[in-house]
């Protein structure tokens, strides 16, 4: 049978204990990794800030890959009215929420700092949640919108016979040979939870790579002026008295890197179409959860390496 032909297996999608057990273990294996390196001091910051900035990395992670299985996205067959969602694929559609909260977070950091004795670290965080909710609301209206008065179609879901929300009847307003579409109340709402996960998630990650970078590449500044070598001043020069800007930036790349990864893994999990929580592919995200677990934590790893020996 050609690859065309073939039809997903019956548990296409099913969580599997053995792989997600090695999985976490791997993660396990690198947070412990990461202790002992800060310990040695090879990661700069000690033990305890190595583990912490890991582990709440790892948290970031496992909200975003989350919160993707909450937003609806129909891809091409979305785009002609033939299946609920936004007309678009999961990873870009995810990104685009991610990085609408990123830009909310990185301001609120910008704004009120990064501590917790202050509450700059929740203000934060908080504002990347609200940037990457207020993306998808406002996309999930102009969708709904495109569709109502555009194509002359009413919202309609063909996963389930009513809204769980709303509790009305969908059948009835579904276009003969489609799958639904426009997004149902349940999608909408689906969409701006995803958005908010996802903007938490990812400014949870800018956030904790922000402080690592900038008390690193500070003590790596103090530490560079007492050398003279042609090494030593070329760094000298990218930090200056100021380390910040250069933080700022490179955890900005690192944290839309990571969101990348882990939107895809999070796509590659769905494999398609999803209408949002009330799909039966919902279901499926405890895998994405451990997948995101075990890339974060190599990625972090990684990440604090490199700034750390440079």
């Amino acid at each position: 049978m050609s690859a065309i032909a073939a039809k997903p297996a019956a548990d296409a999608g099913a969580f599997r204990p053995v792989p997600s057990i090695i999985a976490i273990l791997l993660a396990i294996v690198i947070v412990a990794v990461a202790f002992l390196l800060g310990n040695a001091g090879i990661i700069v910051g000690g033990a305890m800030l190595a583990v912490r900035v890991i582990g709440l990395i790892i948290l970031g992670a496992a909200l975003i890959a989350f919160g993707v299985h909450f937003v609806p996205v129909g891809g091409a067959p979305a785009a002609m009215g033939q299946a609920p969602g936004i007309a678009t694929g999961v990873a870009m559609l995810a990104t685009g929420a991610g990085l609408a909260g990123l830009f909310g977070g990185a301001w609120a950091a910008a704004s009120f700092g990064t501590a917790f004795e202050t509450g700059g670290f929740a203000l934060s965080i908080l504002g990347g949640a609200i940037g990457g909710g207020l993306m998808m609301a406002i996309t999930c209206l102009m969708v709904n919108m495109s569709y109502v008065f555009g194509m002359g179609i009413p919202p309609a879901s063909g996963k389930v016979e009513k809204d769980p929300l709303t509790h009305d009847s969908q059948p009835e307003f579904k276009s003969q040979g489609t799958e639904g579409h426009g997004l149902p109340f349940i999608s909408y709402i689906g969409g701006v939870i995803g958005g908010l996960l996802g903007g938490l998630g990812g400014t949870l990650i800018y956030v904790e790579l922000l402080d690592f970078f900038s008390a690193t590449l500070g003590a790596k500044a103090g530490e560079l002026v007492l050398h003279s070598n042609v090494f030593a001043h070329f760094f000298n020069e990218i930090l200056g008295a100021n380390p910040g800007p250069l933080a700022i930036g490179l955890a900005g790349i690192i944290a839309i890197g990571m969101f990348l990864v882990i939107a895809v893994l999070s796509a590659y999990n769905i494999t398609g179409t999803i209408e949002g929580p009330h799909d039966p592919k919902f279901k499926r995200f405890p895998r994405a959860i451990v997948a995101a677990i075990l890339a974060s934590s190599a990625v972090a790893l990684v990440a604090m390496l490199v700034v750390s020996v440079i």
